[in-house]
Order: C-alpha cells, then structure tokens, then sequence
C-alpha cells in the first residue's frame, strides 16, 4: 500500500496496475460494507463498481443513483486527502440522483503520509 499511498501524496510514481485495482476494489468493498443498500452506484472504471447506501433498490436498467470518478480521485476520497464537495465541485465527481452524496460515508480510511 505504500506505492499507493506515496503516489497520492505526491512522492512516487503511479502504482503498478494490480496494486491499485487492488486498492480501489479493496476501497469500494469497504464502503459497500459501511454503507450497506443497493440504491446508488458506485464506478471507478475500469477497476470496480459497487452498489450501496440503503433505499430503493435498483434492479434493472441503469441506476437512478450513480457516483463515477476516476482511481485516483476515488482513492483520494476514500483516504480522506480530497473532500467530496471539492471532487464533485472540481469535476472530477460525476455524482447524479438524489441519494449519491456519499459525504456520510467518506473517509473510508486515513493514510499517514
């Protein structure tokens, strides 16, 4: 995790692919356990996507609720080191429905750097 974290802060190269799929998959699985449901999803392609937050369950077609963004960005958020209001703010959140705040949710962990 140490390539991972290093990487986030700013003192080493981007991470081999299998250490950060590992790393966003490990990350989206957490947060499905904290925030158990199936009313949004979550997409951080092309690693992993998950569904959570309690609420109406979506069953087919695409999702009323929908949070996408990329690996770096999500790792960001789910190490506390990027803000959601600034990620979705700044772009780098695609966050559509009414129950795809995930605030309440995040941090999911917090990395010392």
């Amino acid at each position: 995790m140490a390539a991972v974290s290093d990487w986030l802060s700013g003192h080493g190269p981007e991470p081999e692919r299998a250490r950060l799929a590992s790393a966003v998959r490990l990350s989206l699985r957490t947060l499905a356990a904290d925030a158990p449901g199936r009313s949004v999803e979550v997409r951080v392609p092309p690693f992993a996507a998950v569904q959570c937050v309690p609420g109406p369950r979506h069953t087919r077609g695409t999702p009323a609720n929908v949070v996408e963004t990329d690996p770096r960005t999500w790792l960001e958020l789910a190490t506390g080191r990027l803000q959601w209001t600034d990620a979705v703010a700044e772009g780098r959140v695609g966050a559509s429905g009414t129950r795809a705040d995930l605030s309440p949710w995040l941090p999911i962990v917090r990395i010392r750097d």
